[in-house]
């Protein structure tokens, strides 16, 4: 009986604490605002994008997120970025996504590094400069520390390499779904190789950068919340048959936030002949 009126007590008394988790925002409030918006208004609201992502993360390096926005990628309104941040990541900045009225729908799909318990932002900003913000708070742990598989030599042979995926058949006007395949580890500087027991340094995707026959379609910077061989989904519009192109460059820092110390890495290209 007193074991089981203990049980209770704990339980009782672990519920506020998890309650108060989901809703801290502190870092949010006292750095992550100021940091990216400084005496900007910014509007929470799911009407222009919403968040989805799963409330406990199976994988904490691999966590699915998608980015679903509710108006069209028009000439006269659209998104023109997209700011993801994870609060407590030890680096919370995911990336900064630009987006085009070519890009017809500013849906995106990719995996993250969730290092704790944390909301992850996504904040977009309108062609005329108004912000909304959506957010989800996850469950996840040490996703920016598991360690560095086995296969890592092999990773590094066919690093930069990237493949393009269509959804169905490409219809002229619309906007289309396409997923950009890298591979490539995204090593954050906090993961320790499993065969060398060390720490390797960060060596990470920071650029972007996919156009449609020249132009600009999607163009992002990184950085290590990106999960290893990052998988990117988005859409554009073509009004022709064309060459829909690819081109990332990374670098490589001695610590996660040790800016001042990176290194300019290699760049990568890959072209997809599209048919109508």
């Amino acid at each position: 009986m007193k074991i089981s009126r203990l049980l209770s007590i704990v339980l009782l008394l672990a519920l506020p604490l998890t309650a108060m988790a989901e809703g801290d925002e502190n870092e949010w409030n006292a750095t992550l605002r100021n940091q990216y918006f400084s005496g900007k208004t910014i509007t929470e609201s799911n009407d222009v994008i919403e968040l989805e992502a799963p409330a406990r993360a199976e994988d904490p390096a691999l966590v699915p997120l998608k980015i679903v926005s509710k108006i069209p990628q028009t000439q006269d309104i659209y998104i023109r970025k997209i700011l993801v941040l994870v609060d407590k990541n030890p680096f919370p900045f995911v990336g900064e996504f630009e987006l085009t009225p070519d890009s017809g729908k500013a849906d995106l799909a990719m995996r993250v590094r969730v290092n704790t318990y944390s909301y992850i932002r996504a904040i977009a900003e309108m062609n005329d400069g108004r912000l909304i913000m959506t957010k989800k708070f996850v469950k996840a742990s040490g996703g920016c520390s598991v360690p560095i598989g086995a296969d890592l030599d092999a990773s590094m042979k066919r690093l930069g390499k990237m493949k393009f995926r269509l959804d169905g058949d490409v219809k002229a006007g619309e906007p289309n779904l396409a997923q950009l395949l890298i591979s490539h580890p995204n090593i954050t500087g906090m993961q320790m190789d499993q065969l060398t027991r060390f720490v390797k340094k960060s060596h990470f995707i920071e650029q972007l950068k996919v156009t449609f026959n020249g132009k600009p379609v999607l163009t992002a910077k990184t950085d290590i919340a990106i999960s290893s061989d990052p998988n990117f989904r988005f859409y554009f519009v073509p009004q022709s048959a064309g060459i829909l192109k690819a081109e990332i460059g990374d670098t490589s820092c001695e610590s996660p936030t040790a800016r001042d110390a990176c290194t300019k890495g290699s760049t990568y290209s890959e072209s997809y002949p599209v048919k109508l």
